[in-house]
């Protein structure tokens, strides 16, 4: 099995990933996803750097994913704040919702706010 290395038993199903070439078997149980160990034996798998992917998780290493959505970005104008990617329109200021992208913004309670609401809602007067 190419997962956990144990022989095959004669007899015993497996699985074969065209994708991953004629040499390569695995117990059922033991064909997942390398990322999140799903099951992967009645689902679309992906084949990437000699691992096993789900979909979601194949598309997390080909693409980034907004924080603000949790979807896939595919715009190549997007914005990384707090360690995480965000579509532009994503990344907003937590009281008032407007974007905060490309300008300076204050972070209250690990939160996003911009500098106009910051004076307004949480600086001490």
């Amino acid at each position: 099995c190419y997962h956990c290395k144990l022989n095959m038993k004669e007899g015993d199903p497996a699985v074969y990933a065209e994708r991953a070439g004629y040499d390569k078997l695995w117990h059922p149980g033991c064909f997942v996803c390398c990322t999140c160990g799903e099951l992967l034996v009645d689902m679309i798998y992906f084949w990437k750097n000699d691992n096993l992917y789900c979909g979601r998780h194949y598309c997390d290493s080909e693409r980034p994913r907004c924080a603000g959505c949790d979807e896939l970005i595919f715009s190549n104008e997007y914005t990384l704040a707090e360690g995480q990617n965000w579509h532009l329109k994503h990344f907003c200021c937590f009281d008032c919702d407007c974007v905060l992208a490309g300008i300076t913004y204050i972070t209250v309670n690990d939160k996003p706010v911009c500098k106009s609401c910051y004076m307004k809602n949480h600086a001490v007067v």
